[in-house]
């Protein structure tokens, strides 16, 4: 969508302020031995409170309130009676529906420690992001933000995951324009008002995916790990509003 209104500003606010709470109150809660079926309910309480709802059962009927995708899963993991454990990569996918505002934003949290490995993925994925922050401006290509996300991910030796990419929010998930992560020649501009995300999808090795037999779950095709980053961020003519950041 476009913000065209002091009421879209409003609206748009309230549904990221839900999704970055719900972040927070994920990533406080995961630790070895936890669910991910018991941190969909934290989220799940959260948005009942805030009288929010999942913009991803309402609109597609996802079989839970978030995403939650471990290690190899690299999006869309349906939450369930899986335990986390030290060392997970665990993605947190959180897309929020409040008054027919949606809101859309990722993180990826490591368990404990983890492996060193890990570590420079997570940190590929969120540098990946801010290195686009530079040319998410109103008057440049759409294009340029995969062309430098591409470019911050092959620069640290990993990998954008083919055929997921970032897009257009607002009133629905997924609106026009598409946000590549890696460079796909186009004309069209960035503009004024746009509402949109941009989302980092990343591997330490194969940019193939392959879906679960859950039919939701997307994974690496190699099983490498994967990382993701993403926020709701509205185009200005300077630097963009993260909508879904602190």
């Amino acid at each position: 969508m476009s913000i065209k209104s002091e009421a879209d500003w409003r609206g748009l606010r309230r549904a990221a302020d839900v999704a970055r709470e719900t972040l927070d109150a994920l990533e406080a809660h995961v630790r070895a031995g936890i669910t991910t079926r018991e941190l969909d309910a934290v989220a799940s309480a959260i948005f009942k409170k805030r009288g929010a709802r999942s913009a991803p059962a309402l609109v597609y009927g996802f079989p839970g309130t978030v995403l939650i995708s471990v290690n190899d899963e690299i999006v869309h993991g349906v939450p369930g009676t899986r335990e986390l454990r030290a060392a997970d990569l665990v993605k947190l996918d959180v897309t929020v529906e409040r008054d027919g505002y949606i809101s859309d934003a990722a993180r990826s949290v490591i368990i404990d420690e983890g492996s060193h490995a890990a570590a420079r993925l997570r940190a590929c994925a969120i540098a990946a992001f801010d290195a686009s922050l530079a040319v998410a401006r109103a008057g440049n290509k759409i294009s340029d933000i995969g062309r430098v996300v591409e470019r911050e991910v092959r620069g640290r030796g990993f990998t954008v995951v083919r055929g997921l990419s970032g897009h257009g929010v607002g009133r629905t998930i997924h609106e026009p324009p598409t946000v590549h992560n890696h460079y796909v020649p186009s004309r069209a501009l960035l503009e004024e008002g746009m509402v949109l995300t941009i989302e980092p999808l990343i591997s330490a090795g194969s940019a193939d995916v392959v879906t679960d037999e859950d039919g939701w779950t997307l994974r690496t095709a190699d099983g490498s790990l994967a990382a993701h980053h993403e926020h709701t961020l509205v185009i200005t003519k300077g630097a963009p509003v993260l909508l879904t950041a602190a």
